[in-house]
This record gives C-alpha cells, sequence and structure tokens, in this order.
C-alpha cells in the first residue's frame, strides 16, 4: 500500500511547491489534491488543462503520484438538492474533478453523494443522488476515471449493505467506493464494512477517532483512537487492496506541518501491521 495524504493537512494557502516538497521529505509516495475555491492554492473550477499538467509536472519532478482528486464544494452544491440548479452546479464541479483527474494521471475522484437534511428527505436524496450520478459514469467511462463515493457524517448510507446497493445500482466499474476509516467509527466498524464492499473500494481515507467524544473533536491522530488498526490491515489484506492509504488528519496548533511528518511515520506503522505488546 502506498503512504498518501490529502492537501487539507497543510495549513490553507501553502503553495503546492512547498506542499510537494515537505510531502516528498517526509516520505510520502503521493497527494491527494482537492478543487478548492477561486483563489486557492492548487486546483480550483477555474484551473486550465494547462496549468493541471503543470502541476502534474511539479509533483512527478520529486517523484510523487497524484492518485486521486477530492473536494469541498459539494457540500454547498450536493447531487441530493431539492434545487436542479444547485443540482446541476454539483453535477459541473464532478465533471471538472474528472477532467482535471484525467490531466494529473489520477484515476479516482471523491464524491460525497449527498446528504439528508430537513428538506431533503432520506428517500428523496437516495433517488436524487442515485440519478444525478447515472448522469455522470458516462463522463467517468468517457475519461477513464473512477468516481468514488464517500462515506461521512450526511445521515445517508449508513449501513455497508445500503452502500453496497447503492453502488451496484450505478452498475459501472467506474463507480464504488471512496472509503473512510474514521468517519465510520462513529456507526459501525471499518473492517466489516471494507469485507463487505470489497472490491468496490477504490481509496481509502485513514484517520482516527474517540468514539466516546462522539463529535468532531473526537477526531485524533492515527493510533490515537479507537480504530482497531490490526482488523483493518487484515482487512484490505483480504481484499487485496494495494493502493493509496490517505491521511486526512487535523493541523497542529503549535507546529502545523509537523502533523504531516507524524502521520507518515503513523502509516508506516499501519502499513507493516501493528506492533503488539
Amino acid at each position: 500500500m502506498l503512504k498518501s495524504v490529502n492537501q487539507w493537512c497543510f495549513p490553507e494557502g501553502t503553495s503546492l511547491d512547498r506542499l510537494f516538497d515537505v510531502s516528498r521529505e517526509a516520505g510520502y509516495d503521493a497527494v491527494e489534491l482537492n478543487v478548492n475555491p477561486p483563489g486557492s492554492a492548487g486546483l480550483t473550477m477555474e484551473t486550465t488543462p494547462a496549468e493541471a499538467d503543470a502541476i502534474a509536472r511539479q509533483a512527478a519532478a520529486r517523484g510523487l503520484k497524484l492518485r486521486s482528486v477530492s473536494t469541498s464544494l459539494l457540500w454547498r452544491h450536493p447531487l441530493s438538492s431539492e434545487d436542479a440548479d444547485v443540482r446541476a452546479q454539483g453535477r459541473r464541479i464532478v465533471v471538472k474533478q474528472l477532467e482535471l483527474a484525467e490531466r494529473l494521471g489520477a484515476d479516482t475522484v471523491l464524491v460525497v453523494p449527498g446528504a439528508v437534511t430537513p428538506t431533503a428527505p432520506y428517500d428523496e436524496c437516495y433517488d436524487r443522488s442515485l440519478e444525478e450520478l447515472k448522469k455522470l459514469v458516462p463522463e467517468a467511462e468517457k475519461r477513464g476515471v473512477r468516481i468514488g463515493i464517500e462515506n461521512v457524517w450526511n445521515k445517508f448510507l449508513l449501513s455497508p449493505l445500503e452502500m453496497r446497493s447503492f453502488v451496484d445500482e450505478l452498475a459501472s466499474p467506474y463507480a464504488g467506493v471512496y472509503f473512510d476509516v474514521g468517519n465510520i467509527l462513529a456507526y459501525g466498524f471499518p473492517q466489516q464494512w471494507i469485507r463487505i464492499l470489497g472490491r468496490r473500494i477504490f481509496k481509502i481515507h485513514v484517520k482516527d477517532f474517540k468514539t466516546a467524544v462522539g463529535n468532531g473533536g473526537g477526531f485524533v491522530p492515527l493510533l490515537a483512537g479507537d480504530v482497531n488498526w490490526p482488523e483493518v490491515a487484515a482487512a484490505l489484506r483480504d481484499i487485496g487492496y494495494d493502493d493509496t492509504l490517505t491521511a486526512e488528519i487535523g493541523i497542529y496548533g503549535a507546529d502545523p506541518l509537523q502533523a504531516v511528518y507524524d502521520t507518515a511515520r503513523q502509516l508506516d506503522v499501519i502499513i507493516r501491521g501493528v506492533r503488539t505488546v
């Protein structure tokens, strides 16, 4: 498996040159970039093909892979919205992710499929997000880039069986799961989800979580929470997963970049197997 780090693990505004240099120095194999709001460092909705090509060269010059592309923009433009214009903008965001991923040589984009809200009931969220993703699958197939649906705290797709059925309804090898180990701990066991979803898992996000806290304050550095890492690693081996483990962790207040270095070492421990006393 490959060690990877998400751009969000760096202070906002960190230049890509600095981000790539630190990632290389820390020992990562890959970096996950995000499609960010206009004016941000790195990829945005305005990034041109030529600019994306230049970013790919920046990473390659440091020996870093760009294996996936994420975004936070879908939280503001969910594919499950009751507003057709909002859904259309959500589709445009995913199309941009796919375009940029193709230019960067990344094989997967991370997509939050929607969110259950007071105005988006669960069944309507399911139907609308599924309909929108079906419109996007042909674009993914055309570009040879996969759509990985992430499990997040969106009150949606709360069972591995439901996630499996949702993905299978899309009926394409370019539609699967971007599985977040830490996010699932609030209501499930990651090793069970991994084995149930199996080959549908395209990519893995790693973070750790203290279930006793029960809210966003419960996210902690890798190996410091309640994730059973030996079981998670065993489950990943069982399904034949050998791609990126991408860290998505918080930034230290006193020394923001130190979290990037510490996480690289923690990923080493997870990949080689957590030691037991």
